[in-house]
Parts: C-alpha cells; structure tokens; sequence
C-alpha cells in the first residue's frame, strides 16, 4: 500500500503542503493511489524526495532540482558525489564563518573595533569597498549610505538588539513560507517583500521601489548577500529576489 502523504511528511520532516506543491509541479509524484484516490508514496519515492531535499539544503531552486534529478545521463551514484562534493564545500564555509564570527565576539568581548577588512573576511578576497562603489553606480549610493551611518551613529545597544530580533524573526518567517513552497509573486511572499523593504526604510535609509530591485539583484549577484540569506533557509536568496521584483512591479 505505501506510504500516505502525512507519513511521508512526517518521516522527512517536510509539510504536507510542501509534498502536494511537488506533485502539482512534478517534481515528485507518488506512485500510486489509495482506492480512496489518496497519495501513496514507494520506497523509491522516498530515495527522490531525500535526493530533493538534499539539493534543496544546498539551496538549488526547485526548477534545477527536477533537471538534475531527470538528467537521463545521472544515475543515483553520481548524485551522491555531487552531493557530497557540495556538501563538504559548504562545511568548508560554514566553518570558515564561524571562525569569522569567533573572531569578531571575542573583538567585541574586548572592546576592539574591527576594520572593515575583517569584518568581511568571511568572505573571502572580495573588496568590501568594490560593492560600495559598485551600489553608488547603479543607484547613487553615496547618500543612502551616508543616511545610513547617520542613523547608527545615534543608535543604543538595545536598538541594535531590536534590529536584530526583528532580522531574525522576519528570517525565520520567510524561510518558513520559502519552504512551504509559497510562490514568491504570491501575496504572502510580497507582503514579506514590502516588510523587507519598510524595515530596511525604518533603520537605515529610506529605500523606495527602485533601490529595493537592486538591493534584490544583489542579494543573488554578491555571493556575500547570497550566503548570508541561503543560511536561513534553502533558496531563500533568489525566491526573495522575485519576491521583491513583483512587490516593486505592482506598487510602481
């Protein structure tokens, strides 16, 4: 008989609803039906949900999980290799962060204020200052910056702590729709979007419509902003991207 579709759920840790926009999309389609027309999953429904999962964890978008996993000319082998391949690229990372990380409490700990240099030293031999002068290119950054540090220069430790929090709980309940499989030119997706943007406007500097598709771009474009909105979940990055494109097409 199989597995129902809430087994599935609950054996891959998965929302019911994520498995129905999968079959919608064909991305993984059971096998076969209950004589009440209900889903039922085999064991090799749960090798390609896993496989998904896999590739979603990396942060491949839905649309490159299915060619990959229908490629005629992969077998399930070489899907292990790349994944473990990917895998250990990410752990390298991961792990290179969270010395960057170590470094700048134990900096903080000490009252020693980091350069902009090591502040971004996670990120490899990329130039801080090059995206600054990349962002006053496209949109005339100098005085959205500027705006900026005016700003935080008049901020208290617990306005940081509030900043923070309202990040984090806005990142957690992004990822959260990302992974419910919410389209990202839904209403949910640009109400979030538009929260995006109000936060960015309320802390920082004011960001209309414009300046909020580039910041988008970027997010997916810098592999620093990319990095940094994958770690809250798979394929947050580009789903927040589209998101904020069609929040921004629909309000301009």
């Amino acid at each position: 008989m199989g597995y129902s579709v809430g087994q599935v759920a609950g054996f891959a840790g998965v929302t019911v609803r994520t498995l129905h926009h999968y079959d919608e999309i064909g991305l993984l389609s059971p096998s076969g039906r209950s004589g009440a027309g209900h889903r039922r999953y085999d064991d090799a429904d749960l090798d390609r949900l896993q496989r998904i999962l896999f590739y979603r964890e990396l942060g491949f978008p839905l649309d490159e999980v299915s060619v990959l996993l229908d490629d005629p000319h992969s077998d399930p082998r070489e899907h292990l290799r790349r994944q473990h391949a990917l895998l250990s690229e990410r752990i390298a990372r991961l792990q290179q962060m969270a010395k960057a990380v170590e470094h700048a409490m134990e900096a903080n700990k000490m009252g020693i204020n980091l350069t902009p240099e090591e502040r971004f030293e996670v990120f490899g031999d990329k130039d801080p200052e090059q995206y600054a002068e990349e962002a006053e290119q496209r949109w005339g950054g100098t005085e959205a910056y500027a705006e900026s540090q005016r700003r935080a220069a008049g901020y208290t430790k617990d306005d940081w702590k509030r900043i923070q929090d309202e990040s984090a709980d806005w990142g957690a309940r992004y990822a959260a729709l990302v992974a419910a499989g919410e389209p990202a030119d839904g209403e949910a997706a640009m109400a979030m979007a538009e929260e995006h943007r109000l936060h960015i406007g309320q802390w920082y500097y004011d960001c209309p419509y414009e300046m909020h598709t580039c910041l988008g771009d970027m997010y997916v474009a810098d592999e620093r902003f990319k990095a940094y909105y994958d770690a809250m979940g798979p394929g947050v990055a580009e789903h927040l991207r589209d998101a904020i494109t069609a929040n921004a097409v629909r309000n301009v």
